[in-house]
């Protein structure tokens, strides 16, 4: 019972305190999380992309 009891406190503390953050903020918060994520591509796959690019990169012929 005291664990049902905790999580309903503690979803009531997290839904107020979004409830109560201006929306700015909470936007500005949210465009800040997007630039500093990683790329699709490394986030799936690791550093296999950058590892591939390099090959290839590599391999071509130079002018």
């Amino acid at each position: 019972m005291a664990k049902s009891d905790d999580l309903v406190k503690y979803i009531t503390q997290q839904v107020v305190t979004y409830i109560e953050t201006p929306k700015e903020v909470r936007q500005q918060v949210n465009a800040m999380s997007k630039e500093q994520r990683e790329s699709w591509q490394t986030r799936w796959f690791g550093m296999l992309p950058l590892a591939t690019r390099m090959l290839i990169d590599q391999a071509k012929p130079k002018k």
